[in-house]
């Protein structure tokens, strides 16, 4: 008798952010992608960063969900903050954001824990992450997969697995604030 696999809810921001987190979950979690990005800017970055994902995805053969997006919404969360330095509360408020619709989803929709690869990203604070994956898990009475995925060389895998795959891979997060920081 085999034990069957938690359903998890990954949330993404990216293809290339994946690729090591996928790599190391997925024996652990029956996986299915969620792509909500409102933070991506301008449109045709957030709709090249959806493509991408979709054809890895599928390759690697994974569902995909794809959110609504809704940039008027993020940038009323986050415009009074545009000039905090990167890290600080403009950032948590997007993390907080993403998760939320996620662990929401991920309750409505019969799965068993949620997850982000948010942390995977060397500019990405994975104490504020998983602070709030674990108020998010409380609220919704949904489970939270903690990691801190860039450990253990896990940036390193996700470049190598991103050549591999002949991924695009952005040089920013994604918020119209954040770019030309990094």
């Amino acid at each position: 008798m085999s034990l069957q696999k938690p359903k998890m809810l990954l949330h993404i921001c990216c293809a290339p952010c994946s690729t090591a987190v996928i790599e190391r979950l997925k024996d652990k979690c029956e996986i299915t992608g969620y792509f909500y990005d409102p933070n991506i800017h301008p449109k045709e970055e957030y709709l090249r960063r959806l493509e991408e994902t979709k054809r890895l995805y599928n390759e690697i053969g994974i569902p995909l969900i794809e959110a609504q997006y809704d940039a008027e919404i993020w940038f009323k969360l986050t415009g009074d903050f545009k000039h905090e330095p990167e890290g600080g509360k403009r950032c948590e408020l997007c993390y907080d954001m993403r998760l939320e619709k996620a662990a929401g989803f991920a309750k409505g929709n019969g799965f068993d824990i949620f997850a982000t690869v948010l942390s995977i990203s060397p500019h990405k604070k994975a104490e504020a992450i998983n602070n709030i994956g674990r108020r998010l898990a409380e609220k919704y009475d949904i489970k939270f997969y903690e990691a801190d995925f860039k450990k253990k060389n896990g940036f390193k895998r996700s470049l190598e697995l991103s050549r591999e795959y002949n991924l695009y891979r952005q040089d920013y997060c994604g918020c119209v604030y954040s770019r030309g920081r990094f």
